[in-house]
């Protein structure tokens, strides 16, 4: 039987956009099935202690930027530190990622979520306006617009809440947030062991 990976994540985030691609090569590589599960961070954070990024301390802000510029060069990633169109509301992005797998399935999920991420944070777009995320869908080969209005439905809405609400249960606190085998991995930095739990 395949071992899973749940992985919770908020579209907004520049640590999911710098780790996604690499994990998704590292499921391919272990055959290891992703159970993908955006979910809201700001409920997250409620619950957790966390703080949006404009309430945390100057020294704090600071410093997210130069690591952000130091994971960015490292992994040869575009990155623009600080992107017109950010912070931007999350759930749109997120509740189209969730449409698309409801139609599509896991894999074109998660290429659509690269392609939602990429665009926030290396081509400066903005993921919460509807003809940006169509264009998206399109490009991925999809149908955008139907994505969107999919997107709006009530099963889109409860799939949202269930993965923010199991993401409270996990004691998950930041994005991206990896669970192999009911451990937790937290951030991109952490992929080195989350493949050694797949490989175990």
């Amino acid at each position: 039987m395949a071992k899973t990976c749940e992985y919770f994540f908020a579209p907004q985030s520049p640590w999911a956009y710098l780790g996604h691609q690499r994990f998704v090569d590292l499921t391919a590589k272990h055959g290891v099935q992703i159970e993908i599960k955006p979910c809201d961070l700001s409920r997250v954070f409620t619950v957790s202690g966390g703080l949006p990024l404009a309430r945390r301390a100057p020294q704090r802000q600071a410093y997210r930027l130069v690591e952000l510029k130091r994971w960015s060069e490292h992994l040869g990633m575009p990155l623009n530190l600080q992107p017109k169109h950010f912070p931007v509301p999350a759930e749109p992005a997120a509740k189209f990622i969730i449409a698309t797998k409801l139609a599509h399935g896991t894999d074109a999920a998660l290429a659509l979520t690269g392609a939602v991420m990429r665009a926030l944070w290396a081509e400066e777009k903005n993921i919460a306006d509807a003809d940006t995320l169509a264009a998206i869908g399109l490009a991925c080969g999809h149908d955008g617009r139907m994505l969107l209005k999919s997107a709006e439905t009530t099963s889109v809405q409860s799939e949202y809440d269930r993965f923010t609400d199991e993401a409270i249960a996990a004691n998950v606190f930041g994005s991206p947030w990896y669970v192999v085998d009911g451990e937790s991995f937290w951030g991109q930095d952490r992929l080195d062991f989350v493949e050694r739990a797949f490989a175990k």
